[in-house]
């Protein structure tokens, strides 16, 4: 068969086509790609990069389909898989790098560092002999020295405050656990409070130890925290939904154009069937957080209490690449019993879509409820009590509760985001570790006796300024109490735990609050 070539001038340059005439105008677009590439990597003028090309290539044309439909390379890949999978291989310390010092804030109780004899407030100063004080180095420098295989070892040199000389520990590396469960307690007579940072492979095992501990102190009554919960896995929200729902209620169901309607419908293992229940959320609740809030709400089984959430309601399927990235495609939508999508409006594009949560908060819709609107078309009706509720993006709650904003000060503002504050908590404790320790050794003592005096808010201002940040009378009035309170929290969460942190920083939470005065009173609300 004779072949066709043709030959053509280009402005001013030759374009010489190798491909048969009858072939030109019948190539599939990946044969197309692929063929573009091999040119490149065969007679482009300069070496190019062809790993960074095809990742440009596959990040441009995912780019236009919707925003939860991106490309991950290995190490993000790695970095969204380590929390979600409830663990990670290491040597078990939380820390934090004070004045260019690794700090052991904590080791994890029975892990590994802790095994040894690492303690709260040691100094790292070595790891395998290398020097790592006063370097330079990152949190991603730390990792990589510090965690590795399981069964692994690594030998770290500790400064500790009292002792000469360098103390040596040999630690092997385990497994560690991540948790996804911030606080449990009992935040009133009766009435527990839970809170789950994001929904992980061992988040339902969490949820069940922790509502059974409480429900042996005599809890009737829950709190179910999801504020600032982005998500995780489909599977953990239906079984937390699970617990709350009766047998044959449907969960949740997902659609797509090429992924046929799948129905998740509740067994009979729910433990809290009944008993009153509030779930709080906030513009950041997201995800599989509000398929939980999207059931309760539809089935009448509690009150959801907060500001609408976050509206990320697309099923994403992970597509492994050969080297270890990923593409997280969607292929389908969620929608709640009733038939709501949770999924807001993208269709003006993705740098609209990334802004929503500050327009929100512009037009005002964190402050007032009736700033809000819902079309009627929109409209839905609850299963039960046939409540009124709303599609369109995100769960609006039962029982709406404004950004509380009245201690806010351009001074507290700074403190925060710069993390001036938290930074003066670890110096802190640093310097007064002993004294704390031995005069609350534990956490109901801490919390009835321990106060932010006047003298630890004026060693704050004094750091704060020698950190660039003025002194600020007027902001320290009107912000004082709040940073005292968070103050608190910083060091309760640093000498105990973030159960105890939360136990303090809700407190004033005026969300959490307005849950407790919800749930005391449920006959009111329906």
């Amino acid at each position: 068969m004779r072949k066709y070539f043709r030959i053509a001038v280009l402005a001013g340059a030759v374009w010489i086509s190798l491909l048969p005439v009858s072939a030109q105008y019948d190539l599939d677009p990946a044969n197309k790609f692929a063929r573009a590439l091999d040119w490149i990597q065969r007679y482009y003028v300069d070496s190019v990069n062809t790993s960074k090309l095809v990742e440009d290539a596959i990040v441009g044309m995912l780019k236009d389909l919707d925003p939860h439909t991106v490309y991950m390379n290995r190490d993000e890949v790695r970095q969204m898989n380590e929390p979600l999978q409830g663990n990670f291989e290491g040597i078990g310390v939380s820390f934090y790098l004070l004045e260019d010092t690794i700090l052991v804030i904590k080791p994890v109780p029975e892990g590994p560092s802790d095994k040894v004899g690492v303690k709260a407030g040691d100094k790292i100063i070595t790891i395998n002999g290398e020097n790592v004080a006063g370097i330079g180095l990152t949190n991603d420098g730390v990792f990589e020295r510090l965690r590795g295989p399981r069964g692994t070892t690594v030998t770290v040199g500790i400064k500790r405050q009292g002792e000469p000389e360098l103390l040596q520990f040999k630690i092997q590396r385990d497994k560690i656990p991540i948790f996804s469960l911030d606080a449990a307690y009992m935040i009133s007579p009766g009435v527990g409070y839970i809170k789950i940072n994001r929904f992980a492979a061992t988040t339902s095992r969490e949820f069940t130890e922790a509502f059974r501990t409480l429900k042996s102190k005599g809890m009737t009554r829950l709190i179910l925290d999801l504020s600032q919960n982005g998500g995780g896995y489909l599977e953990e929200a239906i079984r937390l939904a699970d617990f709350f729902l009766s047998k044959n209620k449907l969960i949740l169901y997902t659609q797509g154009l090429k992924s046929p309607r799948q129905d998740f419908i509740a067994t009979s293992y729910g433990e809290f069937e009944k008993g009153d229940l509030v779930i709080v959320i906030d513009e950041n609740s997201a995800s599989a957080s509000e398929i939980v809030a999207g059931a309760i709400q539809d089935w009448d089984r509690g009150l959801i209490v907060g500001r609408r959430s976050f509206g990320k309601g697309l099923v994403q399927r992970p597509v492994p690449l050969p080297d270890g990235s990923l593409i997280r495609l969607t292929v389908a939508r969620y929608y709640t019993p009733t038939g709501r999508s949770i999924q807001k409006p993208y269709k003006d594009g993705i740098d609209a879509y990334e802004q929503d949560l500050i327009k929100r908060y512009q037009h005002g819709e964190f402050i007032h409820a009736d700033s809000i609107r819902f079309p009627d078309s929109l409209k839905y009706y609850t299963l039960e009590k046939k409540r009124t509720v709303y599609g369109g993006g995100g769960i609006m709650p039962d029982i709406f509760v404004p950004l509380d904003t009245s201690s806010y000060s351009s001074y507290y503002r700074s403190l925060m985001n710069t993390g001036i504050l938290y930074r003066f908590v670890v110096k802190y404790i640093d310097r007064n570790r002993r004294e704390l320790i031995a005069r609350y050794p534990s956490f109901e003592q801490f919390e009835k006796n321990f106060t932010v005096t006047s003298s630890i808010l004026d060693q704050l201002t004094a750091y704060a300024e020698t950190q660039k940040l003025p002194a600020d009378s007027a902001g320290m009035a009107a912000s004082g109490n709040q940073i005292r309170l968070l103050l608190k929290a910083y060091i309760a969460r640093d000498l105990f735990d973030t159960n105890e942190f939360f136990q303090i920083y809700n407190q004033s939470d005026k969300t959490v609050q307005k849950a407790v005065e919800v749930i005391s009173s449920m006959s009111k609300y329906w």
